[in-house]
């Protein structure tokens, strides 16, 4: 049984989704995907690869990893980045212009009551979410457990009423920054007693033992874990795909308190004073610093 956090344990209510690394094989052709169908911008060329992302903020590392295989359907790793848009016509540009670069590359849509959420693989098999979240004072509780669904949300009805040409023109302008990093792992049980119980995220939801959902604030989820195609799961090969999560705190007392709560748990972790770096069960790899 997971122990709920205790609230000095929790991780602070004000944390960010940061940077999704990224191992790469095929550099120019991943960096045209990020760049003409997500509307992405380089914000940086440094740690041997290229940060893009929007208004200076950036979202996806490409790290070039040559020689490394796509990793198989039913291996631990990303599920998604999910890269949330302040408000509906800045995410039917980016919607429009990805589908228009690789109409094959959308997988799905769905209203999930708290966002509007749209699915698309990259062209080395990561998945991506573009999505919007509902006004807060809009989301459901049923006690701790925030109420989502997967309910039809039909892309050509929503670029119809949301899309504009000055939203695609002005693409580059607006904010986008990653919202929520969702994993595949190998069993559920195990990912709510590291998350929850030694990182010190909140659950929010859960999906038939089939998927958590975990968030810090009350927010719906920064972070989510299924098995739907990789139940049991071991630890990860070294593969392309992902290479780090970034999780970004107020301060180095969060970073110092995590370090602490690894060390009880018997977590292996390199703590620098700004920031941590240390695995999950199933060898996905996080970073957690100061913003």
């Amino acid at each position: 049984m997971t122990t709920k956090p205790s609230s000095q344990d929790l991780l602070p209510a004000d944390l960010a989704m940061g940077t999704v690394m990224l191992k790469v094989g095929d550099m120019k052709l991943m960096t045209d995907y990020y760049q003409r169908a997500l509307g992405l911008e380089v914000v940086a060329e440094q740690d041997a690869g290229l940060y893009l992302g929007r208004l200076g903020r950036p979202i996806v590392h490409l790290s070039p990893a040559p020689g490394l295989s796509i990793p198989g359907r039913g291996e631990a790793g990303l599920f998604h980045t999910a890269i949330l848009f302040e408000d509906q016509a800045s995410l039917a540009a980016t919607i429009a212009t990805a589908a228009q670069y690789e109409p094959r590359a959308f997988v799905g849509s769905a209203d999930h009551l708290v966002s509007e959420a749209f699915y698309f693989t990259d062209p080395e098999g990561n998945g991506i979410e573009l999505y919007y979240d509902r006004p807060r004072t809009q989301w459901a509780w049923e006690g701790n457990n925030v109420v989502m669904d997967s309910l039809p949300l039909p892309p050509q009805r929503y670029l119809q009423q949301h899309l504009s040409e000055e939203a695609v023109a002005g693409q580059h302008a607006t904010a986008a920054g990653v919202g929520h990093v969702h994993l595949q792992v190998g069993d559920v049980k195990t990912a709510q007693d590291f998350y929850v119980g030694t990182l010190g995220f909140e659950k929010t939801a859960g999906w038939h033992g089939q998927a958590l959902f975990v968030s810090a604030g009350g927010y719906h989820h920064h972070m989510a874990m299924n098995v739907w195609n990789s139940r049991g799961a071991g630890p990860r090969r070294d593969t392309l795909g992902l290479g780090e999560v970034l999780i970004e705190v107020p301060s180095g007392d969060d970073v110092g308190a995590l370090a602490d709560r690894l060390k009880v748990a018997g977590v292996q972790s390199h703590h620098t004073g700004l920031e941590l770096r240390f695995e999950d069960p199933w060898r996905n790899r996080l970073r957690v610093a100061v913003r």
